[in-house]
């Protein structure tokens, strides 16, 4: 019996704004600002790779994916196209519902997010933020 050793998923916890931002600020080389109707935009090497903003009065986190992860998610429970960067032919998902993902499944995203980012900037760059392993 294969599933008798598969655990039970666990509850799944959604993130919190003031959590979404720690997380991001914990990243080498972000920033972070405020815009577009109060939302936390951060960014690495000052390229966009997440946003905190509102969908009905509650957290909407928006974050780059690869081509195929978009394809696999953009209708998911919970998640739809970026408004704006989608539409524009970009590969960036936005998590209407946090419930949908959870905490984990989100840092996973942010982490994607950050590092497809980052890969983008130039060498040097990327060297004086200290980014380059090795």
């Amino acid at each position: 019996m294969i599933f008798a050793t598969c655990p039970i998923p666990p509850y799944i916890v959604a993130m919190k704004r003031d959590e979404f931002n720690a997380y991001c600020g914990s990243k080498p080389g972000t920033s972070h600002v405020v815009q577009w109707g109060n939302s936390d935009v951060w960014k690495v090497g000052g390229k966009l790779f997440a946003v905190c903003g509102w969908n009905s009065g509650q957290a909407a986190y928006t974050f780059k994916v690869t081509p195929l992860v978009f394809e696999l998610f953009v209708e998911a429970d919970g998640y739809r196209p970026a408004p704006y960067l989608a539409s524009r032919g970009m590969s960036w998902l936005q998590i209407t519902d946090p419930e949908a993902a959870g905490r984990d499944a989100l840092k996973q995203h942010l982490d994607v997010s950050y590092a497809l980012v980052a890969e983008k900037l130039p060498k040097k760059f990327r060297a004086e933020l200290g980014l380059l392993k090795g």
